[in-house]
């Protein structure tokens, strides 16, 4: 299962990990996806995965 919001698209991020002595290496940023049952037209319900933020702004309608 791929780690990406059906809403808004929203995917992991890349970046470095930095230690105290400078360090770096490659990391990443998941983002926070959470399985709602959301309504769609015409009444059908459907299980999508879609992260925290389009949750929290109302662009999903909870069934």
């Amino acid at each position: 299962m791929s780690s990406k919001c059906e809403i808004c698209g929203k995917t992991p991020a890349n970046g470095n990990r930095v230690s105290h002595a400078n360090n770096r290496t490659k990391r990443r940023w998941m983002p926070n996806l959470q399985t709602v049952r959301i309504l769609k037209p015409g009444g059908n319900r459907k299980k999508t995965r879609v992260c925290a933020q389009c949750i929290r702004s109302g662009k999903t309608i909870a069934a």
